[in-house]
């Protein structure tokens, strides 16, 4: 079900973003003339008057945008594995032991040795949406892909360095 983004202008101020959640609250985002911003929520027993704010630095915003932008990436890609028959989603570890720890995507060759792509990058502390050849992998991240299932199990091979 689309959600509605209410779009308000703040004379003087900046412009509200407000969206409506299905539980009935207010989540709303103010830019600021001066280029900041702040997240509000609205009071649980009145949507007209603000619980609770929090300013956000470029970079918290950044991050927010990113792991929110991530984690509906993921959740779109598995509805998208139920209803395509061959298709098959794998979240693939990057351990210790690999040989692409500190190597690009690019140098598993992944799409070329197995007609899969790698349609994220997930780390500690971001999700990489459509990451490009010239992303770092590192242990602990784990590459969300998508392909055929022998594609896969070749992909999980490649990057255990089996």
């Amino acid at each position: 079900m689309p959600v509605h983004v209410e779009r308000a202008e703040l004379p003087g101020i900046g412009v509200r973003h407000d969206v409506l959640t299905s539980e009935g609250r207010r989540v709303s985002v103010v830019n600021f003339r001066d280029g900041g911003r702040e997240l509000a929520l609205s009071d649980p027993d009145d949507p007209d008057r603000t619980d609770e704010t929090v300013e956000l630095t470029d970079d918290e915003a950044a991050a927010i945008a990113e792991v929110l932008g991530g984690s509906l990436i993921l959740t779109q890609l598995a509805g998208l594995q139920e209803k395509v028959a061959g298709l098959a989603m794998e979240l693939i570890p990057v351990r210790a032991d690999s040989p692409y720890v500190g190597k690009t995507l690019g140098d598993t060759r992944a799409r070329t040795l197995t007609r899969c792509s790698v349609v994220a990058i997930v780390s500690e502390s971001a999700v990489t949406p459509a990451p490009s050849p010239s992303d770092r992998l590192d242990v602990g991240d784990a590459l969300v892909a998508v392909g055929t299932r022998e594609g896969l199990d070749r992909l999980v091979r490649i990057i255990s360095g089996d």
